[in-house]
Order: C-alpha cells, then sequence, then structure tokens
C-alpha cells in the first residue's frame, strides 16, 4: 500500500512540475507564494490521482467478485 502511495506521489509531483512550467500566469514576486502554490497543486493532483485510482481499483474488485 505504501508503494502505491510513493507511485501517485511521485506522478503527481511531474505532472504538477510540467504544469508549473506551462503555466503562462506572471511571476509571483514572493518566493514563499511559489512554495506554496506548487505544494497546493501537489496536493489537489495527488488527492484526485489517489480517489479515482482506489475507487476504481475497488469497483472492478467487486465486478470480479461478482462475475465469478
Amino acid at each position: 500500500m505504501k508503494r502505491k502511495f510513493l507511485n501517485i506521489l511521485a506522478a503527481s509531483f511531474v505532472i504538477t512540475t510540467i504544469s508549473l512550467i506551462m503555466d503562462g500566469d506572471t511571476v509571483k514576486p514572493s518566493m514563499l507564494m511559489r512554495f506554496i502554490e506548487f505544494f497546493v497543486m501537489l496536493a489537489i493532483i495527488f488527492s484526485l490521482v489517489s480517489f479515482f485510482y482506489f475507487t476504481s481499483k475497488f469497483v472492478f474488485k467487486n465486478i470480479q467478485r461478482t462475475i465469478n
């Protein structure tokens, strides 16, 4: 279970980094604000990816159980 969370966190980190580089907003004057924005985006993406991953895994497991 811990390995799955680390994999999801790594994927979220990559997606967040790419999205922050591709972002066309003006540069924030404060370095603290940049870090806050990065970590909030990371938390949101991590939450969404883990929600969809674990929900789909649960649904597929239940579907397999009902078929067999």
